[in-house]
Formats: C-alpha cells, structure tokens, sequence
C-alpha cells in the first residue's frame, strides 16, 4: 500500500477509485471495470508526471523522508556483495543508526558506510531513527581507517535527519566526534564517494560526506538544518518551513549550481519509493562510473583535490 505525502492527496482519490472499481470486478465475475480503471490509471499516471514536474524545495523534503523510500540496507542488499559488517567502536559501544562493513561492488573491494533509518516502528526505533550518536561517527572512524590502511576506497550512504541531540550523546562528546569524522574524510588517501539517498542533515551527514565526489538523488535534500528548525530560529515559528526550504537551498539542483553535488542521479516519477530496484542500479552505476575515475589517482592528489574542492565552496553563485 502506498504512502501518500499530503500534496499527493488528489492522486490518492484517483488510485484509490481504481483499485475499488478492481475489487469489485474480483468479487463479481460479471463485472467489467477495466475500461473504466484503466482511464483512471492514465488520470493518475498524468497527475503523477504533473505534481513532480516542478516540485518546491519543501515537497522534495517530504519526498526525501518518505517512509517507503530505499534505505542504506537496501543499497547494501542490492549493490554491494560479500558484504561483511563490522560493529562497534572499540570504545562505548555499537551505534545501530550507523552500519558500516566490508563489501565489493563489481569485482571493486570497497568499505561501505551509511546512516539506516529503518523501515518500520521496531527497526526505526533500533536504529534511532537514523540519528547517530558519536559512537556512530567513532565506528565510522575505525572503518575509514581500516580503508585507509589497506588501500579500499570508501562509499558513504547519507541518510540522516541530523546527529541525535540527547543528553548522553553530548556528554560523551558529539560535536568532537563529528569533527574528528569530518577531519577523518579530508585526510582519506584512498577514493572518497558520497551519496545522498534521502535527507542529508547538518553536521551528521557532513561527518560522512567530505569526499571526492557528492552524488545526490533527485529528490534528496542536504542542509545544515531542517527547514523546521530553520524556521524556528529565525522566526520563532516553524511554520514557516516552507519559506525556508525555499531560502536554505536544499535541493539536488540547487547545490549542483552551487557546486556543493557533482551529480544527480535521476529518480522514477513520482520518487525512489516509486521503483526501488531502479533508482539504486542508477546509484551503483553512478558510483562504480566515480570508482573508476578515482581509482587511477595517488593518494596525495585524492587529498589535495579533495581539500580544494571544499576550499572553492561558495565560490560559485546560483547564477553562475
């Protein structure tokens, strides 16, 4: 069954209407409905192109944070084989919003690293949500390290609405690990790759984002703050997350202009959620296509270029 994000109502009625006028004909043989269901089906497939034809930056973060959209253990499960996970950060203990391991893609050996959200109530409350806390990022450290000694290039899956804010968090130092991580990316001498799948937010998601090369889908968002929380600082009111969005530049488009994502990946219309199996074949293409580029290059170049294209940010304006 579909979930459907609230701009979406219109095309609910439609789909709707034709899976009844399908249930009736199943309990009556006599029925004929097709002809009927199948006009509303075109409807329905033609208000889907029109809704995502031009979607505001608010709409894409709903679309982003759909609960149906493909996670980091789908992309895990669809993409990468021999895949060995590792747990732990050798400290505290194992953060479950963070999953990370050894896989190939291809016949590529690559450590994999990405934020899980889950996918119903039990596993999104196993995983918090997605929400790391700095043992996550300390787990994250030991892999890139592990990647680092052994010469593996790296793929991050960001998918986070931010790093959990609690109390226990911060007494055991999240802004430090966050920072340790983000440093951990810019000194990897090995390919760096990061791809946004759903919601890249604030400094959780930069912790396994500074790389080489920023792959972001179509409709995924990446912030230094949601557009609620945005909204609440400047205007007291999170009401206003709309006009944020909007101010923030969240978008795939938008941080490609800004030089922020290097590509965007398409998605089916109507969303990853749409057609899974699609949009992550188009996400492994996308990162063995940037393997192989990067693959090529010394270590010493991978820092630099690295460093530099974090240097230039904000270099260019949206309307360069």
């Amino acid at each position: 069954m579909n979930n459907y994000l609230e701009f979406e109502k219109p095309l609910a009625e439609i789909e709707g209407k034709a899976e009844e006028l399908r249930t009736l004909a199943r309990s009556n043989e006599e029925m004929d409905v097709e002809a009927e269901a199948a006009a509303l089906d075109a409807k329905a497939d033609k208000l889907l192109k029109d809704l995502y034809s031009n979607l505001t930056a608010w709409r894409k973060c709903q679309v982003a944070r759909h609960p149906n959209r493909p996670h980091c253990l789908d992309y895990i499960e669809q993409l990468f084989t021999d895949f060995t996970p590792l747990a732990g950060d050798r400290n505290f203990a194992d953060d479950l919003a963070v999953v990370g391991g050894l896989a190939r893609i291809g016949d590529q050996a690559v450590v994999v690293i990405g934020q899980e959200k889950g996918s119903d109530t039990k596993s999104r409350v196993k995983r918090n949500f997605g929400m790391a806390r700095p043992e996550g990022y300390r787990k994250a450290i030991r892999l890139m390290d592990l990647a680092d000694r052994f010469n593996l290039p790296v793929v991050t899956l960001v998918d986070t609405t931010g790093a959990f804010p609690g109390k226990g968090a911060e007494e055991r130092g999240q802004s430090e690990a966050i920072a340790r991580c983000t440093e951990k990316c810019l000194k990897l001498g090995v390919p760096l790759i990061t791809v946004v799948i759903g919601e890249g937010g604030s400094g959780g998601a930069v912790a396994l984002a500074a790389g080489n090369k920023l792959v972001m889908l179509e409709h995924s968002v990446y912030s230094v703050i949601s557009p609620e929380g945005c909204a609440s600082i400047l205007w007291k009111d999170a009401a206003r997350m709309r006009e944020a969005a909007e101010a923030l530049r969240v978008t795939a488009q938008d941080l490609k202009t800004l030089g922020v994502a290097d590509e965007i990946v398409p998605e089916p219309i109507g969303g990853a959620h749409r057609d899974p199996h699609t949009t992550i074949a188009a996400v492994g293409k996308s990162i063995e296509k940037h393997l192989a580029a990067l693959s090529k290059k010394k270590p010493e170049t991978l820092i630099k270029e690295r460093r530099q294209k974090f240097l230039e940010l904000g270099a260019k304006g949206l309307a360069a």
